[in-house]
């Protein structure tokens, strides 16, 4: 079902699940509300959508991975210096998935989503993988290519106007040749009219096996494939090399905290929700967040004590996961495979903080009965932009949509925002809008302190007679404010004293659910604030 969720881009309908499964309703009824209690989906009326919760268990393959974490500094570095995309992959069997995007901001945007997987023949670090495989390799790429000539289970690209042929088979044949003698490798217009692309291998040791390509991704309006051998190649080759430096000096990590009592919660959500709630699901799932930095490889008794599961419990776990492709093993360990991407992880690692914030926000407002808002600093740090809202049904209600522009010095989300900002975001004139706004530098500058102390800003009739508003921080992981969550109302409606006894504490905890998806979201991928 995740998985199906993934095809159709995080969203499907309850009938459409039960559709595309196959399964009987009252079992997808079953495992969506399984899901929904780990914080994996959520609801929308009868349609389940992807929560960025599930994002963890494709962090557990890239934090247990490392690549991502070691490599990708360079990759930005070397889309900021030839002003063109470059991304990171890694092999899945006999097709790629990005681990790592480093995209330019134009109209012709040429990025895949972290987690897609594409056919490894219409690719330019299709070929250099290949140089590893083995006649086992060969024999399922070709099984997989008569099965799937036109490449419709690849959902990330557009599908073949043809069937491939014996002759398609023998020219990937002959670019892996090349690419083995070579030490590159182009894409030249084969996953669409247009899209040009040069991989280098990055190898985990000194001429040891390809740990991770690089590539850089541009369009034929830019860069012909000759032109990208010549122009870019080199510099691609310069990176590489410092990605290498880079992975071979590292020192293996000190193992993060395994996950805690996944067991007795994943009985304690059984006794509560009785036979909706598949223990042996979630139990399952939880198998996969053993795995992590420093624990890249676990044996069944090292799962069975990070998790709190018994080992048989483990060990069909385990075992069902790795012939799902989702877990392989190495002797007497088992590992993570890049499949785990593929549950959820391409369509959520494109999530804003608005979409992050959305649900939350309209759980807040069905608690408070008051509008919420979701807010971030202008370019200027002089305005806040409202990002996201929720209004509740008033006849008398705050009207504000998203996009509107306020100045931050006057409202209690700029405010929020400010404190943790430089003091130079401040306007040299301070207008007032009320009798009440603040209209003094050093008062303003004290006023900011307070809220910087407190956790939450009040301002009470300060940008329009008779609206009283209060807000909280949303903080990144680095603890940066990066987002204001507010609620405001007429002033008739609660005293000062009662937005703060009241409202807070629902804002407080609001913004922390918010920043616990921001996080998990955030750790191997770019979230726009906007």
């Amino acid at each position: 079902m995740l998985r199906e969720l993934t095809e159709a881009n995080g969203t499907l309908s309850l009938s459409g699940l039960e559709r595309a499964t196959g399964l009987a309703r009252s079992t997808v009824d079953r495992v969506t509300a399984t899901l929904a209690r780990m914080g994996y989906v959520r609801f929308d009326g009868r349609d389940v959508h992807l929560s960025p919760r599930l994002m963890e268990l494709g962090n557990a393959y890239m934090s247990a991975l490392r690549l991502p974490a070691l490599l990708s500094p360079h990759a930005d570095a070397l889309a900021d210096e030839l002003d063109e995309s470059v991304s990171l992959a890694v092999a899945d069997r006999d097709g790629i998935r990005f681990i790592h995007q480093a995209t330019r901001r134009r109209a012709m945007s040429l990025s895949f989503r972290i987690g897609d997987l594409l056919p490894a023949e219409r690719t330019a670090p299709g070929p250099l993988f290949a140089t590893q495989w083995t006649a086992a390799d060969w024999q399922r790429w070709r099984e997989r290519r008569a099965a799937d000539p036109r490449d419709l289970s690849f959902t990330a690209v557009p599908p073949r106007t043809y069937g491939g042929d014996a002759e398609d088979d023998e020219t990937f044949a002959h670019r892996t040749r090349e690419a083995s003698a070579h030490g590159w490798s182009l894409d030249d217009q084969l996953i669409e009219p247009g899209l040009v692309a040069i991989s280098v291998p990055v190898r985990s040791t000194p001429g040891g096996r390809i740990a991770s390509v690089a590539s850089v991704v541009s369009h034929t309006s830019r860069h012909t494939a000759r032109g990208l051998r010549t122009t870019l190649l080199p510099r691609l080759r310069s990176a590489v090399r410092a990605m290498e430096r880079e992975l071979h000096a590292a020192r293996p990590p000190e193992p993060g905290p395994p996950p805690s009592d996944l067991a007795l919660w994943t009985g304690a959500s059984k006794q509560q929700l009785g036979r909706e709630f598949i223990e042996s699901l979630a139990r399952g799932l939880t198998v996969l967040t053993a795995f992590g930095e420093g624990r890249p490889e676990l044996t069944l008794t090292e799962v069975s004590q990070a998790t709190g599961l018994a080992r048989a419990t483990a060990r069909r776990a385990l075992i069902t996961y790795e012939h799902l492709g989702l877990v392989a093993t190495a002797g007497r360990t088992f590992m993570l495979t890049p499949r785990v991407l593929s549950l959820g992880y391409p369509p959520l690692s494109r999530t804003s903080l608005p979409e992050i914030a959305q649900p939350h926000l309209a759980d807040l407002t069905s608690r408070i009965h008051e509008s919420t808002s979701l807010a971030v600093l202008s370019d200027s740090g002089e305005e806040i932009q409202y990002t996201a809202r929720v209004a509740t049904a008033r006849v008398m209600s705050v009207n504000i949509t998203v996009g509107t522009r306020l100045p931050a010095y006057a409202t209690a989300l700029g405010r929020v925002l400010l404190a943790d900002a430089s003091g130079d975001a401040l306007p040299e004139s301070l207008r007032a809008f009320t009798s009440h706004t603040i209209t003094d530098r050093r008062t303003l500058t004290e006023a900011l302190t307070s809220v910087r102390a407190q956790g939450y800003a009040l301002v009470d009739e300060e940008l329009e007679e008779g609206l009283r508003s209060i807000a909280v921080p949303v903080r990144d992981r680095s603890g940066q404010v990066v987002a204001a969550l507010n609620t405001a109302m007429h002033a008739s409606r609660r005293t000062p004293r009662e937005c703060v006894t009241d409202l807070v504490p629902e804002l407080t905890a609001t913004a922390t659910r918010i920043q616990t998806d921001l996080h998990t979201a955030a750790r191997f991928t770019h979230v726009p604030l906007t």
